[in-house]
């Protein structure tokens, strides 16, 4: 059987199916942004990301400091999304003979510029050599009290559906660099042209983890019945957050939040800024569910959309576009 059959979502489905946790420490396992391991009065998540030359990055146009930090910030979103906070962090890093010390001490700026943006020890990792590339693995490490914990797989018929930010910035932001990569290629004396791009350009060279997001739902006693950090695009994540809590959703197209300049730039490359938004990956937003009590307090917040709201599972998972009219998700 080919990987293409199952997808990546359907690999880690196969590859994992017969492990059982049996540890009574073993709080939740595989198959959420982190897993949560009891540890007395409090609880730890811990999550791993890796980052893969020329799948995940390309250096021709993503700076080591950047590249640094991206890694980072991608497993601290993990640990934001269980409303958990980043304490600690590994590194290990798989790199070539074609990187210089002075390469790889930038890329060490990057992470720990992050580390002290979010307030977390970078405490140990591993470092190996490649034969074809860099390759970085994050493993982050958060603390969470036990009654605050969220987890996937425990949205409720009827719960707003919240989201942070904006999406589809980072996919288009990937497709202008592309561009001008090609255009480069084609023309070494090209010189790029990303000023009317940065917004865009950076939500993809430079994101960031929505600490500020955890830490307004704490202040404002507010705790989510589900949430996921959104990665792969809105379409996919809330996909999982349904298909794993065994519920429907209904979210509404004029909701759903688009920067102006993501916008211009989906409809200068001919892409439709909804489809863009919907799957589009590394935003790195929250998308989280509370109870439909405390539409209140989330409701005048500007950081915060609310898209739609859970169904019953019988309803299934769609999208109201604005004239009415229902859209299956997919």
């Amino acid at each position: 059987m080919d990987i293409s059959e199952l997808g990546r979502l359907g690999l880690i489905k196969k590859l994992t199916a017969n492990f059982e946790t049996s540890i009574p420490s073993t709080i939740k396992g595989i198959g959420d942004d982190a897993a949560i391991i009891n540890c007395g009065d409090t609880n730890i998540a811990i999550a791993t990301d890796t980052l893969m030359e020329g799948i995940h990055f390309d250096l021709t146009y993503f700076p080591l400091q950047h590249l640094g930090y991206k890694a980072a910030i991608a497993g601290f979103s993990n640990i934001y999304a269980m409303n958990a906070k980043p304490s600690q962090m590994l590194v290990s890093i798989a790199v070539s003979a074609k990187f210089s010390v002075e390469a790889l001490e930038r890329l060490y700026q990057g992470i720990k510029l992050a580390c002290e943006s979010h307030n977390v020890d970078m405490v140990g990792g591993d470092t190996v050599p490649s034969m074809t590339g860099l390759a970085i693995t994050i493993t982050a490490v958060g603390m969470v009290e036990k009654e605050k914990i969220t987890f996937r797989n425990t949205a409720k018929n009827g719960d707003l559906l919240c989201l942070s930010g904006n999406l589809g910035a980072a996919y288009m932001g990937l497709q202008t660099l592309e561009r001008e990569k090609k255009l480069f290629d084609d023309d070494p004396k090209f010189i790029p042209q990303l000023e009317a791009y940065s917004y865009v350009v950076g939500r993809h060279l430079k994101p960031e983890a929505r600490k500020d997001i955890v830490e307004f739902l704490i202040s404002a006693g507010l705790q989510p019945t589900s949430m996921i950090d959104v990665s792969a695009g809105l379409s996919p994540d809330l996909l999982h957050i349904c298909s794993v809590s065994g519920v429907g959703c209904e979210i509404h197209h004029h909701k759903i939040p688009i920067a102006a300049q993501t916008v211009e730039a989906a409809e200068e490359f001919h892409l439709e800024p909804l489809v863009v938004a919907m799957n589009g990956g590394d935003d790195f937003e929250l998308l989280f569910t509370l109870p439909v009590a405390d539409y209140d307090k989330i409701a005048l917040y500007d950081k915060i959309s609310i898209i739609g709201y859970i169904t019953a599972s019988d309803k299934g998972c769609n999208l109201v576009t604005e004239t009415g009219s229902k859209i299956e998700i997919k």
